[in-house]
């Protein structure tokens, strides 16, 4: 890990930029809103534009990394962040301020997460693994560092010049850093044919995508609407704050915890133990509503989960895909999984105010449920590839 720090650290500086700068709606949108005459929700459209942008564009950005090489790919990806968030900051009404948001989730599609985490599985595969759940525990800083920045400048130049500004460091700084500061991962000749890790891969790959999807809904989901989710089950506005605040950091603890162990166990054993906490997680909190014991255990057991789950996604297809094939695992997990993330907070909002509270968490309980069901599944893959293995 020594070994790797410097080539790690200009890659989390790439990337907390790159996610601070596509995610200052929730600092800027009160600003937004009255300049584009729009309302309040109509603005947020731009983040799940985002998202399905990010998710449409993943099947291209694969292909383009295994022709091209991940770097490569990386740094234009930059410069066209730069792009559409200029168009935002220019955008004079609605429409044209979601185009330019899904423009950006398009180009992030090549920088942003899935394309670091590929990069890293050319770079160092051996240590890959490790790199990825720090690169993960990092990145988490993104809203830490720049939520307050975008408050402070919007006072001064409002929020157009905010994103400008933004745009201006995502195409003249940070594309420049990734072409002439990462090194060109992509081995120097094919590697030899060699037995594939998994034996049926085509049997593999479905089974992974849709557990990683429907827990991505219930993690993401929750993000989106934990706090009223909270108030409807009882917490005051302080408390429902308060639990989610908390989970973030309980989020964190499950991402160092992976982070440990990760010499010990692999992807698919984090994934496992992470994705029966999360439905514990939220049957504890559906048993004792917003109460010490209840959310108590929610916090431990789901936002831990939760925070494991995220590292795990990342690296269970390093234990059934090669070095060549992650980055276009990734690249196909990362379409449904951001196009589920754009549904989900409309999709859950609109439950929670017809079905109420409980029986949201009771069908986002039974989804996770379904995943590690699946997990399970996979489980019993690797069982197989490795008696066939041996």
């Amino acid at each position: 890990m020594r070994h790797h720090l410097p080539i790690l650290c200009l890659l989390a500086l790439t990337q907390i930029t790159g996610w601070g700068a596509v995610g200052v709606l929730p600092v800027l949108a009160g600003a937004m809103a009255p300049d584009l005459g729009a309302g309040l929700p109509a603005v947020f459209i731009g983040s799940s534009m985002l998202f399905a942008g990010l998710g449409l564009g993943s099947p291209l950005a694969g292909r383009a990394f295994r022709r091209f090489g991940t770097r490569q790919a990386m740094a234009p990806g930059a410069g066209l962040i730069g792009l559409a968030l200029c168009l935002v900051a220019l955008a004079p009404n609605l429409a044209l301020f979601c185009l330019g948001w899904a423009l950006a989730g398009l180009a992030g599609s090549l920088f942003l997460t899935t394309a670091a985490y590929a990069w890293l599985a050319e770079y160092a595969p051996d240590d890959a693994r490790g790199l990825i759940g720090t690169l993960m525990l990092v990145t988490g800083l993104a809203g830490t560092v720049f939520w307050p920045l975008a408050a402070w400048a919007e006072h001064l130049v409002g929020w157009r010049g905010v994103v400008l500004a933004f745009a201006g460091v995502m195409a003249l700084v940070i594309g420049p850093a990734v072409r002439f500061g990462l090194p060109d991962a992509r081995p120097a000749a094919p590697a030899p044919p060699s037995q594939p890790k998994a034996p049926r891969p085509g049997r593999v790959f479905p089974v992974l995508v849709t557990a990683i999807a429907l827990n991505s809904f219930v993690t993401f989901g929750i993000e989106a609407v934990g706090i009223e989710l909270l108030q409807a089950s009882g917490a005051s506005l302080a408390a429902a704050v308060a639990i989610a605040s908390a989970l973030g950091v309980c989020k964190v603890g499950g991402r160092l915890i992976d982070l440990v162990g990760g010499r010990r166990w692999d992807g698919l054993s984090t994934g496992l133990v992470s994705g029966l906490m999360i439905p514990l997680g939220l049957a504890a909190l559906w048993l004792g509503g917003a109460g010490l014991l209840g959310a108590g255990l929610y916090l431990l057991l789901f936002g831990i989960g939760s925070g494991a789950f995220a590292v795990a996604r990342a690296t269970m297809p390093l234990v059934f895909y090669t070095r060549a094939d992650y980055a276009a695992a990734m690249a196909g997990i990362a379409l449904p999984m951001n196009l589920i993330n754009a549904l989900a907070p409309p999709v859950l909002a609109g439950l929670l105010t017809g079905i109420g509270p409980r029986a949201v968490l009771a069908v986002l309980g039974g989804l996770s449920l379904a995943a590690l069901a699946l997990l399970l599944q996979l489980n019993r893959l690797r069982g197989h590839t490795t008696s066939a293995t041996g």
